[in-house]
């Protein structure tokens, strides 16, 4: 699992790319996934009650390095914002940091990644708020 340094460092990206956007981003790292990464996203994104944020534009990036599995789960306003091809590079770009042993530079590259293009559709608005925490879930 990752330790505080790289928790902060993963925390930070995810404050970077927030500050242009109201959209949330979350990261949740599993120690394993046995089955399809994208329905373990799902069921983590509804678990971490992701879909109660006011304008449904949160995503998930779920990660389970040592699996080298992972996905990215965006609510109802945001799932569509891009064309698939889109969300298939950013995962390709996550797990190949992951095979070369850069997880969480792979990471931070995934959420600069969705806060550019989250940020167009969800400026930050004037009384924004973070409705959900930047930390790291780990489990």
């Amino acid at each position: 699992m990752l330790n505080n340094r790289e928790l902060e460092k993963i925390a930070s990206a995810i404050r970077e790319a927030e500050r242009f956007t109201s959209g949330e981003i979350r990261v949740y790292v599993a120690r394993r996934c046995k089955g399809n990464p994208l329905v373990e996203a799902a069921k983590k994104f509804e678990s971490l009650k992701m879909n109660d944020t006011e304008l449904h534009n949160g995503v998930l990036i779920y990660i389970a390095p040592h699996d080298r599995k992972a996905a990215i789960y965006g609510d109802s306003g945001i799932a569509k914002m891009a064309d698939e091809g889109f969300w298939n590079q950013a995962l390709d770009d996550l797990l190949t940091s992951c095979r070369d042993g850069q997880v969480v530079d792979g990471i931070c590259k995934a959420i600069a990644k969705v806060g550019e293009l989250i940020k167009n559709k969800y400026p930050i608005l004037e009384n924004d708020k973070n409705e959900l925490g930047d930390e790291v879930v780990q489990e």
